[in-house]
Parts: C-alpha cells; sequence; structure tokens
C-alpha cells in the first residue's frame, strides 16, 4: 500500500517508520539536532513550501539510510490515510 504525503509525493507504507507531529515533537532538543543533522546530511525532504505539520520517517529494509519526509498535512491526517490506524 502506498502513503500520498503531499504535493505528488507518494510512499511505501511498509517502508514508515513513524509519522510525527513537528509541533510537539520539536518541543525537544534531541527532535530539534536529529532534523537539523538529517537536512545537513541531505536525507530530509520538504514535501510542500506550505507551513509543514508533520513529518515521517522512513527506511527501506535492506538500507541502513532513512529519508525523512516534512509534510503540510498534519500527523493525524497521514495516519488516517495510512490505514495504520486500524492496528492500534
Amino acid at each position: 500500500m502506498y502513503l500520498h504525503l503531499g504535493n505528488e509525493t507518494i510512499i511505501r507504507t511498509k517502508d514508515i517508520i513513524g509519522i510525527f507531529d513537528l509541533d510537539s515533537t520539536t518541543v525537544s532538543k534531541r527532535s530539534r539536532d536529529y532534523l537539523t543533522k538529517a537536512e545537513k546530511r541531505k536525507e530530509a525532504v520538504t514535501v510542500s513550501y506550505e507551513l509543514p505539520k508533520s513529518f515521517v520517517v522512513c527506511a527501506k529494509k535492506n538500507e541502513k539510510k532513512q529519508k525523512i519526509y516534512i509534510s503540510q498535512l498534519s500527523s493525524s491526517t497521514l495516519l488516517k490515510r495510512s490505514g495504520k490506524l486500524e492496528n492500534l
């Protein structure tokens, strides 16, 4: 299954490690540092130029490298779209 993050960006749901709310997670210095380092390593992709509300951490099964997608959609919307809400 696939998840549409906005602006023609689609990812596979099996590659998703986590979907995070940007407002609540960036309160922590560790989260801010994590996102800053990911941007410096060019592992972060901004999906839209609108106000970001969430980020999605992905990694393919056989690869160590992570990719972070910063989206204008809320984490609850992405969670509903992913179909993972049923498993909670």
